[in-house]
């Protein structure tokens, strides 16, 4: 059986998207601002599919805003194989997208086209880039080739150059809640959404966090239901997994903050002095990439410890 990608959310900039390509207006620089995990990338993906095959039915079917991921032309796309599509994000030893690559795509846009058609640049988290990187983006999209468009993402909790989007049309990017219901149900395939402990479900999270951390808790053998916030921290500090596992690091600053969303107003021990301290202690420790034990450690001792 071949599986698809469907679209959710996001359908009416997508749809303003194909209509201004109907209309040969579609813009040479786009910025995609929106919150972590809300389905930016998908978008971009969904978007090359439709236009490059625009003239092929068979590989988007644009009333159900959906694709097939095995076909020829969406395996080059997810591959970073396609002629005509440069993405660039950070690489893993790297802590900022550096200028070699964007050398790499000034070299790319300078190519000819393949079956001369348009060119796309995707460059994801772009709150990444380097001083230099920087600045020379800047002066490849300044008058870019008619046939070349670029399209950047950024994580909206981080501030991009002014210089660089005052040269894009923005397009900020939100998620209703029925939205990420539907996303979250739809990746499991059943009514999941409703089993997650309420500690964790807000009008904040992403579809994509609420589903890694079903995956965590279903592969760590806890209760999706019964696995509140002090029981997860308690649980991570324990096993040290701020140290071994890639999502708890990734999330634990809301981990924190959630617990701090819950209790500071439930609890006579826990006041917004502490919640400060721990705060600025976290900061500092990986700011200086000091010991997390003993950060973990007291916060176990003083919060949650009975």
């Amino acid at each position: 059986m071949n599986k698809t990608s469907k679209l959710f959310g996001h359908k009416t900039l997508f749809s303003n998207l194909i209509y201004l390509d109907q209309i040969e207006k579609f813009p040479n620089k786009i910025l995609l601002n929106g919150p972590k995990g809300i389905g930016k990338k998908l978008l971009v993906n969904h978007l090359l599919n439709y236009l490059y095959s625009k003239n092929n039915e068979q590989f988007y079917d644009l009333k159900n805003n959906e694709y097939k991921i095995n076909d020829s032309l969406s395996l080059l796309i997810s591959n970073n194989s396609h002629p005509n599509i440069f993405k660039i994000q950070k690489k893993k030893d790297k802590k900022i997208i550096d200028i070699d690559q964007i050398r790499e795509m000034i070299q790319f846009t300078n190519q000819t086209s393949f079956n001369n058609e348009r060119k796309f640049i995707i460059i994801e988290d772009i709150n990444l880039l380097g001083i230099n990187s920087a600045n020379a983006l800047l002066k490849s999209i300044e008058e870019p080739n008619n046939k070349t468009h670029y399209i950047l993402i950024n994580n909206s909790q981080f501030k991009i150059l002014d210089t660089i989007k005052s040269r894009c049309l923005e397009f900020k990017l939100s998620l209703n809640n029925s939205e990420v219901i539907e996303i979250v149900n739809y990746n499991f395939n059943s009514n999941k959404y409703n089993d997650i402990n309420l500690d964790f479900v807000n009008n904040y999270n992403s579809p994509s966090f609420l589903i890694l951390l079903v995956n965590f808790l279903e592969t760590n053998k806890l209760s999706i239901k019964d696995c509140n916030i002090e029981n997860l921290l308690a649980y991570i500090i324990k096993n040290k997994l701020y140290i071994s596992d890639e999502f708890i690091k990734e999330y634990m600053n809301l981990f924190i903050e959630l617990f701090f969303y819950k209790n500071i107003n439930n609890s006579k021990n826990i006041s917004f002095k502490i919640k400060k301290y721990f705060y600025l202690k976290l900061s500092f420790v990986k700011k200086y990439n000091l010991d997390f034990e003993s950060f973990f450690l007291e916060f176990n001792d003083k919060l949650l410890s009975e």
